[in-house]
């Protein structure tokens, strides 16, 4: 995991989709890690996941948490959301694949239009740090989800070049599927396990794998270290369908169904067109802007302590250099999923 510890003692910080799985472990670490941190603003559009998530912090032992209710298409009452914030972490998105495939203009308004106005109402309201949330989906995307989110991205690492004498940065983390966050492959297998049969999509099928923590860890180095414009790309391992399914059910038939609209065999989080711009440090990758001239690549590099990566290099879940066993993906789902996970043999 990705060592880092910003200072946010004393810091108002805004959370848009607050109440999703991201969400809520982010909340979760700040108001544990930094007891004496100003604000944590939970933002999000579903008011009965706000109830449920506020029974957990009572007023009493939580001070700096508040729950913001409004919808980031909405620009005027983001803007008020934002008054007093120091930091927004833009992690709210539609984001299930096929349901993008089928309706396609209501992802764009909230993972496009709403990146825009998140990045407009930062501009105009003191915000000194903004890190906008990605997925591997955005790199050579070939579904609607991912075209959204890789505009999205483009829209945050422009800002920076729209914010003048402000002192404000923009910058994107990108990671691979998590493990066990709502909608995802793990909770999938181990509710259709009770059925005896698992339905795969393919079975040279392979993902990146990374935990909340993880992604919470990352998340809070870009808060610390980001200059502006990078997309921080975190090294982790990479799965097999189908050892993931002899994992959760090694007793079970498995049923071909075939790839769902818009779906990869392998996911990519770096193309080559974006090696020639992308440095690569201890624990991650790290894609510059394009617009980078040769001084402040420089900067970068010295700041990252990084190289730059081969011309042609390319981040794949299929040619990756990490691999979990089965073994491990057992581990990995009774720490991050369910305790009492057991395989039946």
């Amino acid at each position: 995991m990705i060592k880092t510890n910003p200072d946010l003692n004393g810091k108002s910080i805004l959370v848009t989709g607050g109440t999703g799985s991201f969400g809520k472990k982010f909340v979760s670490t700040i108001l544990n890690q930094y007891p004496d941190i100003k604000k944590v603003v939970v933002y999000s559009r579903d008011e009965l996941k706000q109830f449920e998530m506020s029974q957990d912090y009572p007023k009493e032992k939580f001070p700096a948490i508040r729950f913001f209710l409004g919808d980031i298409r909405d620009l005027e009452r983001f803007k008020r959301a934002c008054e007093g914030i120091d930091i927004i972490v833009h992690a709210a998105a539609l984001k299930q694949v096929p349901a993008a495939e089928y309706n396609p203009m209501e992802f764009i308004k909230t993972n496009i239009l709403g990146a825009e106005n998140v990045i407009n109402a930062a501009l105009d309201s003191n915000i000194i740090k903004v890190v906008a949330l990605s997925t591997d989906k955005a790199a050579a995307p070939i579904n609607l989800y991912g075209a959204t989110k890789l505009c999205s991205d483009k829209l945050f690492i422009a800002a920076n070049n729209m914010k003048g004498k402000r002192e404000i940065t923009f910058s994107v983390v990108r990671y691979g599927n998590v493990i066990g966050s709502r909608g995802s492959v793990v909770p999938y297998f181990l509710e259709k396990r009770k059925e005896g049969v698992i339905p795969i999509t393919h079975h040279e099928m392979t993902r990146f794998n990374i935990s909340l923590e993880e992604g919470v860890s990352l998340v809070l180095y870009a808060i610390e270290n980001a200059l502006g414009g990078e997309v921080f790309v975190p090294k982790i391992p990479s799965y097999k369908i189908l050892d993931l399914v002899k994992a959760i059910a090694p007793e079970c038939k498995t049923e071909n169904i075939g790839i769902r609209p818009g779906e990869k065999l392998h996911e990519e989080m770096i193309t080559e067109p974006d090696s020639i711009n992308t440095i690569e440090s201890k624990d991650m990758y790290i894609i510059l802007p394009s617009t980078t001239n040769p001084k402040k690549r420089d900067n970068f590099l010295k700041h990252y302590n990084g190289n730059p990566v081969e011309h042609g290099f390319r981040y794949s879940s299929g040619t990756n250099s990490q691999w979990l066993t089965v073994e491990e993906l057992r581990k990995q789902i009774k720490l991050h999923v369910d305790p009492n996970f057991t395989v039946k043999q």
